[in-house]
């Protein structure tokens, strides 16, 4: 805390990694147990920090009892007290090579991590459990469960539609920056990629709510999910094979 403080008064903003859990400007039903949400310290006030929060629309206040909460939280993934801001900004970043490589990251991350919970696999890992929810968990249990995977993907991050929509504008920008109808293409099939995300959710609502009757089930949503794996598999590969006609 004590460097956090010296970074703030040297007229940085500071980004942190916390446990969304502790933070209690946030209404109690996005509150959960998740060492993972990053926010930005703008400055101390009294009796706290003003923080932006990427899952708001504003500036709020975050109390510093809490804030020492969050960043040094215990349980997976612990946060540590992390910490970060810019040294440095180069004033004519080379957006070519850095898309390039944004773009090799991402495939690699999608395609080649040998976890099984996280990229494609992940995608499959997850579907395959929520399409036997209900018989492994039982209806009102499962529904909890579905409800949080909704909530991360919707609301409090970006894993669902929102992201696969802004990924595609990357590439849509990317397509601009290279002249590339391949990229244009792939950002076209990424938004088509949000779309189904956005109908698991949608029917992942429907389920919880008990709305639609028969035809919404756990099976259903797990397959729209499956149908995003495979639809992501292949884009990414298309993805990968399009980086070596880039020219940086």
């Amino acid at each position: 805390m004590d460097e956090l403080r010296r970074v703030l008064r040297s007229g940085q903003i500071v980004g942190l990694t916390t446990n969304i859990y502790w933070l209690s400007y946030f209404p109690n039903r996005f509150r959960f147990q998740f060492n993972g949400h990053n926010i930005i310290v703008l400055r101390e006030i009294e009796n706290g920090f003003r923080v932006s929060d990427p899952v708001l629309d504003k500036p709020v206040d975050c109390l510093t009892d809490d804030l020492i909460r969050a960043r040094f939280a215990r349980g997976p993934l612990e946060p540590h007290g992390f910490m970060y801001y810019p040294i440095s900004i180069n004033p004519h970043p080379d957006l070519r090579r850095a898309c390039i490589k944004g773009v090799t990251d991402t495939c690699n991350m999608m395609l080649k991590i040998p976890a099984p919970f996280l990229g494609i696999r992940g995608i499959r890992y997850l579907a395959k459990r929520i399409i036997k929810f209900d018989r492994m968990l039982g209806f009102e249990e499962a529904c909890r469960q579905l409800g949080m995977i909704v909530r991360m993907q919707e609301e409090v991050g970006t894993g669902g539609a929102g992201f696969r929509y802004m990924y595609a504008a990357f590439l849509q920008e990317a397509a601009d920056l290279f002249a590339s109808a391949d990229l244009r293409r792939l950002s076209e099939d990424m938004t088509a990629i949000g779309d189904i995300w956005r109908e698991f959710a949608v029917t992942a609502a429907r389920i919880i709510k008990k709305r639609g009757g028969r035809e919404e089930t756990f099976a259903k949503a797990g397959s729209l999910m499956l149908d995003c794996a495979g639809r992501e598999e292949e884009l990414f590969k298309n993805l990968r094979d399009v980086i070596p006609t880039l020219k940086a």
